[in-house]
């Protein structure tokens, strides 16, 4: 295209260019426009909520000198140097720590399952194309917004209220926000299903419950585990964060190291949380490519 534009006489070749031109203008013109209003948004956002941007700039200091504590020992032999030159000393109390930790991936695990059961009870009967009653749909889609809506830390909350500190408010925190999120996520995977082997098993004379059971569970069962395991990684991190409300886990000894001012315990704890969420991350991430490669090939 170029070559041919360079063989146009200068008479064609003046209008086309000059057109060029106009539009790499207009082109620039519409980027600024959209940067200006992004930046003023930001600013009018920051005034709204009197973000205190000269404070956070004179004061950045604090977090560096932070960090710098955590990675200081503050007893034993090599105090004043850094963590790593006495392991022993940094993990003191590694085995009561994996024991916590232990606590909070079976919290995560717990609440997952009971969310992934529920969250698919839900997607199935708040499915359109295979629920007739609208006042069904419309309940149980309430009630699942209702699950994500409400933070799962206020759901912790009360559970810790009326059952008392320990794991069992954690668990029935996640299970239930996984429920609502879970069933969001499911029933668009249950909408666009093919449609064909529902009829078959429904001509056939069969129920509703065993349609779902032999034309729509093995149609949705590769996303339905692909998006359970999506979020049994999520609910690793957030089991640690419940504990800092007393729902059991290693948040819950990590929120005390915090207000105790034991910064060496902050840093080895969250090296401990850190480690434990790349690993699950990690196999999390190659389950589902292998269920994602499984429901193509299927």
């Amino acid at each position: 295209m170029s070559d041919t534009l360079r063989r146009l006489p200068p008479a064609q070749l003046a209008p086309l260019r000059e057109h060029y031109e106009q539009v790499r203008h207009a082109g620039r013109q519409r980027g600024l426009v959209a940067a200006a209003a992004v930046l003023a948004i930001v600013l009018l956002s920051g005034w709204f909520v009197q973000a205190d941007l000269y404070g956070l700039i004179v004061h950045s200091d604090r977090f560096f000198s932070y960090f710098e504590r955590l990675l200081t020992l503050a007893g034993g032999d090599m105090a004043g140097h850094p963590v790593w030159t006495d392991p022993g000393e940094w993990f003191w109390g590694w085995r009561r720590w994996l024991r916590l930790l232990i606590d909070t991936l079976l919290i995560a695990y717990a609440g997952t399952l009971f969310g992934a059961l529920a969250g698919f009870c839900c997607a199935v009967l708040s499915a359109a194309n295979i629920v007739p009653s609208r006042t069904l749909r419309w309940v149980v889609k309430r009630c699942a917004e209702f699950c994500r809506t409400v933070p799962d830390l206020v759901f912790a909350l009360l559970f810790v209220y009326a059952f008392g500190l320990g794991p069992l408010p954690g668990v029935m925190a996640i299970a239930i926000h996984s429920t609502g999120t879970l069933g969001k996520q499911i029933v668009e995977v249950v909408e666009n299903i093919e449609m064909k082997p529902v009829d078959g098993v429904m001509a056939s004379g069969s129920g509703w419950a065993r349609m779902v059971r032999f034309a729509v569970v093995p149609q949705v069962l590769p996303g339905f585990l692909s998006y359970a395991l999506l979020r049994f990684e999520i609910n690793v991190r957030t089991a640690a964060v419940l504990g800092f409300v007393g729902a059991g886990g290693i948040g819950q000894e990590l929120i005390i190291a915090i207000r105790r001012f034991y910064y060496n315990d902050v840093a080895a704890l969250l090296v401990m949380i850190t480690l434990t969420v790349v690993i699950i991350d990690t196999l999390s991430s190659a389950l589902r490519r292998r269920v994602i490669g499984m429901e193509h090939s299927a």
